[in-house]
Formats: C-alpha cells, structure tokens, sequence
C-alpha cells in the first residue's frame, strides 16, 4: 500500500503562485510515475503533469511553462508542483497520484481556488 499526502493548495489572486507538495509513504516503488491531476466542479479529473524518474517530465496543454514538477527520491518520497502565473481557470481540486506498473494510488486532494 502506498498513502499520499498533499498539501500547499489555498487562495490565491490571479498571476499568482503557489507550490503544491505530496508525501508518498509505505510501499514505494523506484520505477513509477508520480504526478497531479485536477478537477474542477462539473469537469472530468484532468491530467496537470507527471513525472518519471530519469525522464522529462509531462505537463497539459494548459499549464505547460507556467508549472513545474519535480520529485525528490529521498524518503519520504515526495512530488511538487510549482504553479507561477495562475489563472482563474486553474481553479479546482488536485490531486496527487503514483503508478507502479498494474498499482495505481491516489491522495484525498488539495483545494486550489484562483481569483480574478
């Protein structure tokens, strides 16, 4: 079993930043993918970014060069999400997730509420 943990979401006017983090605890994997994704009122849960140890990360159409994922390997393991030049549409709740080959796992999620 594997529990993540986020934290970092909040209130934050638009052009903003914010850094979102997430501690992952218990059975981990060195080769799997860790990454955020988000979801807004009405919408479908979106992919933000991911990243996989010794590979490019991946980023949405939407946030490409306004977000950076990193990943740090020490334990806890834990994945950021720098989030510069929000916008209100960025609005919405994210939520970390790691997969390790057929083993997918996912946080309870952090609010991220983008005023204009």
């Amino acid at each position: 079993q594997v529990q993540l943990v986020e934290s970092g979401g909040g209130l934050v006017q638009a052009g903003g930043s914010l850094r979102l983090s997430c501690a992952a605890s218990g059975n981990i994997f060195s080769a799997n993918t860790m990454g955020w994704f988000r979801q807004a009122p009405g919408d479908k849960r979106e992919l933000v970014a991911s990243i996989f140890t010794g590979e490019s990360p991946n980023y949405g159409d939407s946030v490409r060069g306004r977000f950076t994922i990193s990943r740090d390997n020490r334990k806890p393991t834990t994945v950021y999400l720098q989030m510069n030049s929000l916008k209100p549409e960025d609005t919405g709740v994210y939520v970390c997730n790691d997969v390790a080959g057929t083993k997918e796992y996912w946080g309870q999620g952090t609010q991220v509420t983008v005023s204009s």
